[in-house]
């Protein structure tokens, strides 16, 4: 597998071990990996800490030209959410590799329209990149108690180890 794909399901076990979604992403421009990101929701309070909005604030930072950010590659283990491809269409990236499909949010495919999605600027997008293994973290995550759900949401299955 990918090197970046792989630092990608790092950050969405580190994810999971804190009690997030396990979704995880990693920017590459020409190789190299200059931004990443894991979900941050509940650790942060922001619901818009998705693992790819963590991501661009990262790389933001190191002020990327339009031109540069037009040769970005997205490796994350789950499709972005219709926020998120949102976000990655008005970035203008090339190309996005996804592991799982994301039937319920997913803004790219699974509710979004592919061919719509780069009408304007081709995006590349190659999916489900090592489906099975974004799908099994996502299966551990909900197999467990969300302590960060509201109390009338939870559904208590199996208690979080301490």
């Amino acid at each position: 597998m990918n090197e970046h794909m792989e630092t990608a399901f790092k950050l969405a076990e580190e994810a999971l071990k804190n009690d997030e979604v396990p979704v995880g992403c990693v920017f590459v421009c020409d190789g190299v990996q200059v931004g990443q990101g894991r979900n941050e929701v509940n650790a942060s309070g922001d619901p818009t800490a998705h693992a790819e909005m963590v991501a661009i604030r990262e790389m933001r930072k190191h002020n990327w030209s339009e031109k540069e950010i037009h040769t970005f590659e997205l490796f994350v283990t789950l499709e972005p959410c219709i926020m998120c491809a949102a976000a990655m269409y008005e970035l203008g990236i090339k190309r996005i590799v996804y592991g799982a499909a994301n039937q319920r949010f997913g803004g790219i495919e699974s509710v979004g329209n592919k061919e719509k999605y780069g009408a304007e600027h081709e995006i590349e997008v190659n999916s489900l990149i090592e489906a099975n293994r974004a799908i099994g973290l996502l299966k551990q995550f909900y197999e467990l108690e969300n302590a960060n759900a509201p109390e009338q949401k939870r559904k208590i299955k199996k208690k979080r180890n301490c």
